[in-house]
């Protein structure tokens, strides 16, 4: 699978379970020890499993932390995104808390700074784009407040009429995510292709792809 923007996709691992194991409820949920059934790529590792009850699929609102994430699923675009969250920390140092004003300011210095830093992905072009999406979002916001926001959120469907049962149901881009990559992309930022966009809508909560008997599908 490959994103317009470039490069593999890896989302997490929803590869078929032993559907044998006594703590497979069904093909795409695993109860855990504390008795919760989750959607299988939670149960992978205890990271994903904190990332998928505390942040995936719960909405997400601002425009820094909207910016971070468009920033860090870009770093994605190729990776499994479980080496991001793991580095995410690390990111967080080198982008100075993924404040655009402070970003926005970072010279060649501070980028090749980034570049030798191997906590991080040091990818040129996507610390590059960081910088320039930076520069793009203070543009965007300066006189709008909750522009990124605002805009971002135009494109979150309504819900569905029915929850997925299996990750075969969820697709891995929508209408709506290369209506909000083409947007992105008018203005100038970059690594938005349509598949890293609906990836941010799952993880930004602008979509809910928990599927039937996650225990986070009903709160």
């Amino acid at each position: 699978m490959s994103d317009a923007a470039g490069g593999a996709i890896s989302r997490p691992d929803v590869s078929r379970p032993d559907v044998t194991r006594p703590d497979v409820i069904r093909p795409d949920v695993i109860v855990g020890e504390d008795g919760r059934g989750r959607c299988r790529w939670a149960a992978s590792d205890p990271e994903y499993l904190r990332y998928h009850d505390d942040e995936w699929g719960r909405p997400l609102h601002g425009d820094r932390a909207l910016y971070e994430k468009l920033s860090l699923e870009g770093f994605q675009a190729g990776l499994s995104w479980i080496t991001i969250l793991r580095r995410r920390p690390a990111f967080r140092e080198v982008f100075h808390g993924f404040e655009p004003e402070l970003v926005s300011l970072m010279g060649d210095d501070e980028i090749e700074a980034a570049m030798a830093d191997a906590r991080i992905i040091r990818n040129r072009a996507k610390v590059l784009a960081t910088i320039k999406n930076a520069r793009l979002t203070l543009e965007l916001t300066r006189d709008h407040p909750g522009a990124l926001d605002e805009l971002m959120w135009s494109f979150a469907p309504p819900p569905r009429a029915q929850r997925p049962r299996t990750f075969a149901e969820v697709p891995a881009v929508t209408d709506e995510s290369t209506a909000m990559s083409k947007a992105l992309r008018k203005l100038g930022f970059g690594f938005v292709g349509a598949t890293t966009m609906y990836a941010l809508m799952q993880s930004a909560g602008m979509v809910d792809d928990h599927v039937e008997g996650c225990w986070c599908a009903t709160s």
